[in-house]
């Protein structure tokens, strides 16, 4: 290989290390219950169903295991517009960050104990959503669960 010249199989190439890790997220936040996700045969069908776009169920697979990682623009813009994601969620860190941070949310959002702690704080007043945020944070320090940095800066800081 010549100096300067880019590694072949992935390594050294950001862009597709980790595009297998990122479209198994987005699976898992559509079927977060692993006992209801579809196989990939399921999953290729119902791709193909909701976009017009075909992507093989075994293509599927080599690309969540990382074993293929040469996929089309237009494998992407399918997949993409099935996630509802921006294809650059597969291909930016930062894109790929954002979404997360909106996964997290939808996820939560799952949650009916958590729906209604969110709707019934509509109309408080923002030092009483402070207080409350404080409550959580330090409920969650009680349980030994990891810190949650806020997905906006608009509120209270996590800083503690």
């Amino acid at each position: 290989m010549r100096s300067g010249e880019p590694e072949r199989h992935g390594v050294g190439r950001p862009l597709l290390q980790k595009f297998d890790q990122r479209l198994n997220e987005l699976i898992q936040a559509i079927y977060p219950d692993p006992r209801k996700r579809p196989g990939f045969s399921r999953l290729a069908k119902e791709i193909r169903e909701a976009t017009g776009g075909t992507i093989s169920a075994t293509y599927l697979w080599e690309l969540s295991t990382g074993k293929k990682r040469n996929v089309t623009l237009e494998q992407l813009d399918v997949l993409a517009e099935f996630f509802g994601v921006p294809p650059e969620y597969f291909l930016n860190d930062e894109a790929s960050e954002r979404v997360r941070h909106q996964l997290a949310l939808v996820s939560a959002l799952r949650d009916i104990k958590i729906r209604n702690l969110a709707l019934r704080s509509e109309g408080l007043s923002p030092s009483t959503l402070d207080a409350f945020l404080a409550m959580i944070n330090e409920a969650r320090k009680v349980q030994n669960l990891p810190r949650i940095s806020d997905l906006e800066s608009g509120g209270m800081d996590s800083a503690e």
